[in-house]
């Protein structure tokens, strides 16, 4: 039974694209940024490659293995450019999956519409504070007071195309913050649909602290990598965000995580599962604890504590497993930005069915490896990207790429 391991590294960007001085992120490399820092060790992940994707070779260090381990790897890499309009976590997750975005979501730098405003407080039946960009940890430090003392929904947004919701767990359940959600979910179509709604629940006293019940409700996307596997009767399981970001659109069996280590750990355990098919995994912390609160020490830590569990990853590998290792955009932590960055994304394969000491240069678009694992389970699709040749080693198995029931 051939399995495919696909792991978001969120964030974890290699370099700023070509067009990245158009989205305000020239000079942006996310990789390189956290390398710098004294906590970085990836001696696992640079045994498989990673150092030698283009762009990081000779301008990210390795984990000190030496210049003779270095002229070797054990898996593939390239690098990636993104063709959508967009640098966030929904653009990249749907364009890994087969979805290019040709026109950007909607951003709604001065806040959104008085009308769609309107609306939501009158289907919520509560009033509405903020609406305006702004830090997730210093909103509820400024608006959490009179969100508890009004009962009001503090409603705001950031450079990506999302609106979120916060409150306070003790005033408002944080079930039924998901419930007001859903209704901005309903209310966020056409030119007001922004790609995710996220709930944002807080506690404690002021300043207040979020807590790790954070939920997203995306657009539902146009038919991906995941729909083409299952309808061909193949498992794609979701570890983390990976149901939200989807919109559950695809996926056969689901597991929601609280951050990298969860998400780690229940990646473990989706190894020992017998499936065929995908299990998709989303390391949200990278981007969201420290991309976007510019913490390169806290990033250098999690890049280090990942790759600390990877020999554990690959022992459970079988046969015809194959990793990969990828990201979705960047969110350089030493940039006065806190927000995404343009950035190509890396790929890392590894498998007794991958190529070995290949790297694969520069891809066009990230659907190349939704069209790289699909070629390897067989199936025709007509999604976006080509597949990366040479990359896999096709098993002999079914030729219709239909599984058997």
């Amino acid at each position: 039974m051939k399995r495919v391991f696909l792991i978001v590294l969120d964030s974890c960007g290699v370099g700023e694209l070509p067009d990245a001085a158009a989205f305000g992120d020239e000079g942006s490399f996310t990789l390189r940024s956290a390398a710098s820092d004294e906590n970085f060790a990836m001696p696992n992940m640079e045994k498989l490659g990673f150092f030698h994707i283009d762009g990081v070779r000779g301008t990210v260090n390795g984990a000190g293995l030496g210049e003779q381990r270095r002229k070797t790897f054990r898996g593939s890499v390239c690098r990636l450019a993104e063709r959508s309009m967009g640098k966030d976590t929904t653009t990249g997750h749907w364009e890994i999956g087969g979805v290019v975005s040709a026109s950007p979501m909607p951003t709604f730098p001065d806040g959104f519409p008085q009308e769609l405003i309107d609306e939501l407080s009158k289907r919520t039946g509560r009033a509405i504070l903020c609406n305006k960009p702004y830090s997730g940890t210093e909103v509820i430090k400024d608006y959490g007071r009179e969100q508890l003392e009004t009962g009001a929904l503090i409603v705001y947004t950031s450079a990506d195309s999302v609106l979120q919701i916060a409150a306070h767990d003790q005033l408002i359940p944080t079930e039924q913050l998901y419930e007001y959600c859903k209704i901005a979910r309903e209310i966020c179509q056409g030119p007001w649909g922004v790609g995710r709604i996220i709930a944002r629940p807080f506690t404690g006293e002021w300043p207040y602290t979020r807590t790790a019940l954070r939920h997203d409700f995306s657009l539902v996307p146009p038919p991906t990598m995941l729909n083409v596997l299952s309808e061909a009767g193949y498992a794609v399981h979701s570890v983390g965000k990976i149901i939200d970001i989807f919109a559950e659109s695809g996926i056969t069996e689901y597991v929601r995580t609280q951050n990298n280590a969860e998400g780690i750990e229940r990646t473990l355990e989706e190894m020992d599962k017998d499936f065929e098919g995908l299990c998709f995994t989303n390391l949200v912390d990278f981007d969201m604890q420290y991309g976007h609160r510019n913490d390169i020490p806290g990033y250098a830590k999690a890049l280090s504590y990942f790759d600390s569990k990877l020999p554990e990853m690959l022992e459970k590998l079988r046969d015809d497993d194959i990793l990969m290792v990828t990201a979705d955009h960047g969110c350089d932590p030493a940039t006065s930005s806190t927000d995404h960055s343009r950035e190509y994304i890396p790929l890392v394969a590894f498998g007794k069915n991958v190529a070995a000491g290949r790297n694969f240069g520069t891809r066009d678009c990230f659907s190349d490896i939704a069209q790289t694992i699909l070629g390897y389970f067989g199936v025709k699709n007509g999604l976006a990207g080509t597949e990366i040749a040479g990359l896999v080693k096709k098993p002999a198995g079914r030729a219709c790429g239909k599984r058997t029931k």
